[in-house]
Parts: structure tokens; C-alpha cells; sequence
């Protein structure tokens, strides 16, 4: 690893070959805590490179716990994170929403690092059991039309690394890497970056996929749609800057989408929204992030309409439904 740090460190960077390998090292715990923390760190003071990120997303998928949804033809709602800003859990929210509307969805997540609350500490805070049982997923998706992958079962040899995110509590490369890394391997994703840069590397990868994807990024710094001011969106089709009035939906202020203090809070704020008694300003947030993935699961819907679809979900608390047969089937696991 000294050779390594010291090659980055005179500004140079890695091969995609060379960034798998070292990534599959640090895996199998041949590197001291020091070293990784210093390896991580590296990254938030320069540009990780397209050849980097791809290399360490190979590594992730090679090591990972693969899951097999494909006949569901499910798709993924993830944020990287690591933009700061401690709104309430709107992407996962989101997630509800879009299945509430009859769409498939496998979402994965993780435990927040930078952020008091993600998905998955509000997720268990609210009576949800992780499991990376085939079986039991494939049941929850049967019935909830949506399952929920815990990103540290999946990716058992990031074990080692864990414990030193936690403690660095910021954002590293493992957040540009979590939406890449979907161990049921989806063909739809819609993913949230908190920065330009990452956007422009994120739309390069994808379009060496087969994945339909939409990348968007808050030009005010959010990895969601926040209506807070526009946001850049890159897809498949094209790109485009897209405000309040493209969802037909007004815009809100930054103050009106805070997410609580504490785990305990943010899911109070989470329920609320769910069981339809959120603000205006937090159920058009949902809306149209919804909205986004509607649309990119089914192209003949416009934004509009796509709102439409996302609030009768709501509203007709089929999300909710969504919610609680997939809460009630992970802890039949257990029962």
C-alpha cells in the first residue's frame, strides 16, 4: 500500500486493472486501518478518474452476494449521498411511491455515513428485518412489489472498511459507488449524485451499459429533486435542466425539507409523509422524484402525468400498503 499512497500521491492515479486490485486487497484485510483511511482520503481531495471508478465498481460486483430479480425486471432508486444537506428520507420514500404504482423496485441501501438518517437506519428504526435470503426476497417482492437490499449483507468483504467510514464521517467513493453496485443487478436505475462531476462521470459509464438510467443532481447541491432550484438531469435519451414547473408543481424552500435530528425523528417525518399527512412542500418532492422513475420505467408517461400516477399512490395509500406488506414479510423471517 506505501507504493500505492505514494504513487497518488505525487498526483498520479490507477488503471482500472490496478484500482480492482487494490479495492480486492483492501477487501481481504491485507492493508492496516491507517492505510485504508489514507487511501479513502485521497479521494475527497482530487477527482477520481472514469477508469478508477470502474475498477472499483468491478471489484464491488466480483465480491458481491448476487441476487437474481431479473424476471421481475425491477429498478433501483439511489442516492450517493454525501451532499450534506439532512433532508428527510426522500428517495426512499420515493421507493413506496413507485411500487405503490405497480413498479417492481429493488432498493439498495446503507445505514447513513454522512447524513444522520439513510435508508436503511430508517428502514430499521421502523420495523423492517434485513436478510439477504433469496427466497424471502423474492417473497417480499411478490408481495409488496419492492424489496430492500442492505448493502453490508451484500457486500460482506467491505467489512473491514465499514468501521472506518463510520469513523472518517464523511463522504468517500464508497457513495459514488453504492448505486453501481446493486447486487440484483437491475436494468433501470435512477440515480441521485451530489455533484456535477460525478454526474458527467456517472453518464459516461452508463452509456457503456445495457442499464436505462437517469442521473440527476440538484444544482443547489442535493443528489434528488428538491425543487428548491433546478436540477441537472442526464439519461438515456438526452439531457436536460428541469424546474418546479416541469413536474406542474411549485417551488419550495431548502427549510421545508429538513429531516430531523435524530434516527427516531426522521422516521416519525418519514410515516408522516407516507400516511398522506406530509406538507405540501414534502409530498411534491416525493412526487416528483417519483415521477422521474415512472417515467423512466415507462417512457409513453409525461412528467405530468407521472405526478399524477405518483400522487394517486400516495394518496390512495397503496404506497403505504407497499410499506407495511414488506415491513410484515421481513419479520415473518423471524416469527
Amino acid at each position: 500500500m506505501k507504493a500505492i499512497l505514494n504513487h497518488l500521491y505525487n498526483h498520479n492515479s490507477l488503471s482500472k486493472a490496478e484500482a480492482k486490485e487494490v479495492l480486492k486487497d483492501i477487501a481481504q484485510g491485507k492493508y492496516n486501518l491507517s492505510q485504508v483511511a489514507s487511501f479513502l482520503t485521497i479521494y475527497n481531495m482530487r477527482t477520481i478518474t472514469v477508469p478508477e471508478l470502474e475498477g472499483f465498481r468491478d471489484a464491488m460486483l466480483d465480491l458481491c452476494l448476487r441476487v437474481d430479480m431479473a424476471d421481475f425486471d425491477p429498478m433501483d432508486l439511489c442516492g450517493t449521498g454525501g451532499d450534506g444537506k439532512d433532508t428527510f428520507n426522500i428517495s426512499t420514500l420515493t421507493t413506496f411511491v413507485v411500487a405503490g404504482a405497480g413498479i417492481p423496485v429493488v432498493k439498495h441501501g446503507n445505514y447513513g455515513v454522512s447524513s444522520i438518517s439513510g435508508s436503511s437506519n430508517v428502514m430499521e428504526q421502523l420495523g423492517y428485518r434485513f436478510t439477504s435470503d433469496p427466497k424471502m426476497l423474492r417473497r417480499q417482492m411478490e408481495q409488496a412489489h419492492i424489496c430492500f437490499l442492505h448493502a453490508p449483507l451484500f457486500h460482506p468483504a467491505m467489512k473491514n472498511v465499514g468501521p472506518i467510514r463510520r469513523e472518517l464521517g464523511m463522504k468517500t467513493f464508497f457513495n459514488m459507488l453504492g448505486p453501481m453496485v446493486n447486487p440484483a443487478f437491475p436494468k433501470k436505475q435512477l440515480v441521485g449524485v451530489f455533484s456535477l462531476e460525478l454526474l458527467r462521470l456517472y453518464q459516461y459509464i452508463y452509456q457503456k451499459s445495457a442499464t436505462r438510467f437517469c442521473i440527476l443532481h440538484a444544482l443547489d447541491g442535493y443528489d434528488e429533486i428538491t425543487l428548491t432550484d433546478g436540477a441537472k438531469v442526464a439519461s438515456s435519451r438526452g439531457e436536460a435542466i428541469l424546474h418546479a414547473g416541469n413536474f406542474g408543481l411549485e417551488k419550495v424552500k431548502e427549510e421545508e425539507l429538513a429531516g430531523g435530528k435524530t434516527v427516531k425523528e426522521a422516521a416519525q417525518i418519514f410515516m408522516q409523509v407516507l400516511q398522506g399527512k406530509g406538507s405540501k412542500a414534502q409530498e411534491s418532492v416525493v412526487f416528483a422524484n417519483a415521477a422521474l422513475a415512472i417515467h423512466l420505467a415507462k417512457p409513453a408517461y409525461s412528467l405530468e402525468e407521472a405526478v399524477n400516477i405518483a400522487r394517486t399512490s400516495l394518496k390512495s395509500g397503496k404506497a403505504l400498503q407497499a410499506f407495511e406488506k414488506l415491513v410484515a414479510a421481513s419479520q415473518a423471517v423471524f416469527s
